[in-house]
């Protein structure tokens, strides 16, 4: 039997969970290792504050996802104890496929998306607890005839969007971010197997969808997060060149891992990848300081001492004369040769929508009963354009 603990949560205060095979997990080395990666990769280095962790968050989703499970079954949906475990245990997984500073490398250090591997690590437990996950397999690969509990885990108003709302804000200080979730969970119910939000609740859900929308222009999408986040991409890029170039003797996990074919890293590579976490990038940064090549050096020197790149964003794409005047001022100030100097420019695009009509809310109407979609009636503009941001990353120069 495992010791039901108690954790002191900074948004939520002491919270606790339902079942012993939770605790089990929490104490599995596969999901300790969440407590090394951030949550938000590079942010820190704009926010100070943003050094929380995956392991927090997967504990605050848990958390909310077991009150508003307590709350569905208190309106009478038909929720058994199995099925309340087993969305626990699915939400507390979620992210468990994280490899290190998050999304700032998803799918760069190894080729594999992080739910893939949280699907992998999932099935992997499962044989290790004798079949105990199955139905939270089910209910995270979206398998389960039961659809709105899987919806809880993931979809437009989700218990994972609500944690990381909360949490990201609290951490990074930005006010935008703060959301009712106490009310959002409150006014949840289920319809013909779909979740649905009673209509007393919309205000909450557009001041949600709203929050998450400002988060992502002043928090996720900030530029100098953006360019942070490009660093260490392009790092890792020439960090990969000089390692299969044999300029660095291979010698820890990391330097294994990425030696290794595609093929291999979709199979045993996954478990390389399974041990690594923040600390091993960092160790890696600070030896390559020592590097002889200059790109790579000094790439490690910025990214360790805080020497953001410069950024330049706008709404269109970039056009051949302003990439060569970037490419020009790059040269001129710094003494690359074409191949690394094309590797220290970046572009890139990001895409910041407030709603997705392919993954309606859905309202419960108060007077009739009906179920509508929250794009029929809400007094927000739910179709307007995505924002969409070109930006180019390069060394500082001048």
């Amino acid at each position: 039997m495992a010791i039901r603990k108690i954790f002191n949560d900074p948004i939520y205060g002491l919270i606790s969970f339902p079942s012993d095979l939770i605790y089990q997990l929490i104490d599995h080395p596969h999901f300790q290792r969440l407590r090394r990666i951030k949550q938000l990769g590079m942010s820190s280095l704009v926010y100070p504050g943003a050094t929380h962790t995956r392991f927090h968050h997967a504990l605050g989703a848990t958390h909310l996802c077991d009150r508003l499970l307590t709350q569905l079954r208190l309106k009478g949906v038909d929720i058994s104890a199995e099925e309340h475990e087993s969305t626990l245990i699915a939400i507390l997984l979620h992210d468990i496929g994280h490899g290190p500073y998050s999304h700032a490398l998803e799918g760069e250090i190894i080729p594999v998306h992080h739910e893939d591997i949280s699907t992998h690590i999932i099935g992997r437990l499962n044989e290790e607890l004798d079949g105990k996950l199955s139905l939270a397999k089910d209910i995270f690969d979206k398998q389960y005839d039961k659809a709105f509990l899987s919806q809880i885990i993931s979809g437009q108003v989700d218990v994972d969007r609500m944690d990381y709302l909360c949490r990201d804000s609290f951490y990074t200080g930005v006010a935008e971010g703060i959301i009712g979730y106490d009310r959002i969970i409150k006014m949840m119910d289920v319809r013909d197997n779909q979740l649905v939000i009673e209509e007393k609740g919309i205000h909450s859900v557009e001041k949600f969808l709203l929050s998450r929308f400002f988060m992502y222009q002043q928090v996720y999408l900030h530029h100098a997060s953006i360019a942070a986040d490009h660093m260490l991409k392009v790092w890792l890029q020439l960090y990969k060149t000089e390692l299969h170039s044999k300029n660095i003797e291979p010698t820890s996990q990391l330097d294994q891992l990425l030696l290794l074919n595609k093929a291999d890293m979709e199979t045993k590579g996954i478990d390389q990848f399974l041990d690594l976490d923040d600390t091993d990038l960092i160790q890696a940064i600070k030896r390559s300081r020592d590097i002889k090549d200059k790109g790579l050096s000094l790439i490690a020197q910025n990214i360790i001492n805080r020497r953001l790149h410069a950024i330049e964003t706008q709404s269109t794409l970039w056009v051949k004369p302003d990439l060569q005047r970037i490419r020009s001022n790059v040269s001129q100030s710094l003494s690359y040769n074409k191949e690394i100097l094309e590797k220290m420019i970046n572009l890139g695009h990001e895409k910041v929508q407030l709603y997705d009509h392919l993954g309606e809310i859905l309202i419960l109407e108060k007077k009739s009963g009906n179920v509508v979609t929250l794009s029929s009636i809400s007094r927000l503009n739910l179709s307007q354009t995505p924002l969409n941001l070109y930006f180019v990353t390069y060394p500082k120069f001048g």
